[in-house]
């Protein structure tokens, strides 16, 4: 009999040695009450509780956890209906208020996140909502870190997923954007063609000022070619003149000589006179301004004597009468 009460004993005091050590995860922390009522928290590792009188009623990781936002129907302020879902990081600060300050934490946040964002959401519209998102988030986080820390929580993020219109929303948008897009594609094919016209216009422009530049150089060549030219032939005549006036002084020595050394010679030379005299005449005829001219015979002799008194010494010609 006796052996059985020991056997007994020992059972009941193996389960309460054993009920007596709690082993928490690290990462978590457990709260303990005793009789009802608060005792301890515990925390990561090996921790003792009384058997029988402690008792562990909340367990929880202290660890940055995600809440999933189901989608939301939310109103904004140009009265557009929209569906909005979110995710929101938080994490357990002080595990006593999460436990004894709100029922259900979980819950609680879920309804406290979807009542931010319709209050957010309210507050635009539609064409903001999708524009300031990084600006709803800001203030979805900032607002709920105010609302849960009575509740021992942190808000870290707050990220808005989907932003989606209705149906006829999105078919209005739709057809808002095919026209802005029609728009735009108008515009850029105008200023393409304005653009097109400008550098065509520049480009005949800037032809026909090369075109001008270039006749005005040509003009300009030309008309220094042609002062050249003139000046070349003035300086060629001059030249003739110069040859031509040498040669006839020159003549006009060798025949001066020679009636000097060969009175006979006057005679040849009064024939040679009259013969250029002629030609002269026929040269003149041949001309296109030609003019009718009457020839003296008894004008040669009068010319050979002054050429006599050119060349002579101032005595007559032998051969020669003055003729009055």
């Amino acid at each position: 009999m006796e052996q059985f009460f020991l056997l007994i004993f020992l059972a009941l005091g193996g389960s309460a040695l054993a009920g007596s050590v709690k082993v928490i995860n690290q990462g978590d922390e457990a709260l303990v009450e005793k009789l009802g009522s608060y005792n301890k928290k515990l925390g990561p590792g090996l921790n003792f509780v009384t058997p029988f009188l402690d008792k562990i009623v909340y367990k929880q990781t202290i660890r940055e956890k995600v809440l999933d936002i189901p989608p939301q129907q939310c109103i904004t302020r140009d009265n557009v209906s929209i569906t909005v879902d979110a995710v929101v990081y938080w994490r357990i600060m002080d595990m006593e208020r999460a436990y004894y300050k709100v029922e259900n934490l979980q819950s609680a946040m879920v309804n406290l996140v979807l009542t931010q964002i319709r209050s957010e959401m309210g507050q635009l519209e539609l064409d903001e909502t999708f524009t300031a998102r990084s600006q709803i988030n800001e203030l979805l986080l900032r607002d709920l870190d105010i609302a849960t820390d009575p509740w021992g929580v942190k808000v870290t993020r707050v990220e808005l997923r989907d932003i989606i219109p209705s149906k006829a929303v999105q078919e209005s948008m739709e057809l808002q954007m095919s026209a802005e897009r029609r728009k735009r594609a108008s515009i850029l094919t105008s200023e393409g063609d304005r653009e097109s016209a400008v550098n065509s216009a520049r480009g005949k422009a800037d032809a026909q000022i090369l075109d001008a530049e270039a006749r005005q150089k040509a003009v300009i060549l030309q008309a220094e070619a042609e002062q050249k030219a003139i000046v070349l032939r003035a300086q060629a005549e001059r030249q003739q003149q110069v040859l031509k006036a040498q040669a006839i002084a020159e003549s006009a020595e060798i025949i001066a000589q020679k009636i000097k050394n060969n009175p006979d010679v006057q005679k040849s030379l009064e024939v040679l006179f009259a013969l250029g005299y002629l030609d002269m005449g026929a040269t003149i005829g041949k001309s296109d301004s030609s003019k009718v001219m009457f020839i003296d015979p008894r004008s040669i002799p009068a010319t050979l004597e002054g050429i006599k008194s050119i060349i002579g010494d101032g005595q007559e010609l032998p051969g020669m009468n003055h003729r009055g």
